[in-house]
Formats: C-alpha cells, structure tokens, sequence
C-alpha cells in the first residue's frame, strides 16, 4: 500500500512539472509575440513621425515603446533563467518595475507636450505625479541595491 502512494505522488509530481513547462512554454512564446507586437508599433511610431514631421515628439513617444521591450526582454532573459536553472530571482520583478517607472519619467513629458488647451492644468497635476514617479524610482533603486548586493552575497 506504502508502495502504491509513493508511485502515485511520484506521478503526481512528475504531472505537475510537465504541466509547468508546458505553461512556461506557452509564456516563453507569449513574450516572444508581445516583443515581435511591440517592436512592430516601435516601426510605425516612427514611420508616422517622419511622415507628420514631428521627429522629437515621435522620437519620445518610440523611446516609450522601447522601454516595453526592455521590459519584456528581462522577462525573457528571467524565463531563459527560469526553464535552465529552476530559479527566479527577485531582482527581475525590481528591474520590470524600474523600467516602468523610468518609461513613465519620459512619457509624461511627451504628454503635457500634446495636451494642447489644457497645457496649464496638466503641468500642475503632472509636476505632482512626476515627482511621486521620481520618488518611487529613487524607493526601488534602493531597493534594487540591497538586493542585489545581497544575492552577490548569496552567491559567493
């Protein structure tokens, strides 16, 4: 009886790892298709610049775009580290959130720019929103430096 309940969590586990890479498969060509998508909307942004004649605003706004593609080529190089060794670390999440957050530092200028009328009432709310976006940077760059000079730690 002890044989059988050892067979079957066995089997069990060796479903649940399968059933695992196959969802980390799926997820690897997930990030595979949002970067081909996201790189193809970084072409026409620029495309669509050059045809309007507004090259620093549509240099901006595709600086943007390649910000998603930083984004999700950590999430690639993390699942490549994920699918090889077993291990996600950390750091990876602190990364995506620091390119986030450095995306926005440089979107919200391109949209006071385009606001147009309400140019005025945009400045203020965004002074207020850019500086909370500067904090927030300064809180995870901190928090990327413990961690990764503790992982350094770990390592050796």
């Amino acid at each position: 009886m002890q044989n059988q309940k050892v067979k079957f969590e066995d089997r069990l586990v060796n479903a649940l790892h399968a059933f695992n890479h196959l969802l980390h498969v799926l997820l690897a060509i997930a990030l595979v298709m949002a970067s081909l998508m996201v790189l193809w909307e970084f072409v026409m942004a620029v495309v669509h610049a050059v045809q309007m004649n507004q090259l620093a605003h549509g240099f901006l706004q595709a600086l943007g775009t390649l910000f998603i593609v930083w984004t999700l080529s950590s999430l690639i190089s993390a699942e490549i580290n994920y699918v090889q060794n077993g291990v996600f670390h950390l750091i990876v999440f602190i990364e995506v959130a620091m390119i986030t957050l450095l995306r926005q530092l440089i979107v919200e200028p391109v949209k006071v720019a385009t606001a147009g009328q309400a140019v005025e009432q945009a400045q203020v709310f965004n002074a207020w929103h850019y500086s909370l976006l500067l904090g927030a940077l300064l809180v995870i760059g901190v928090v990327h430096k413990l961690v990764s000079s503790s992982e350094r730690r770990d390592h050796e």
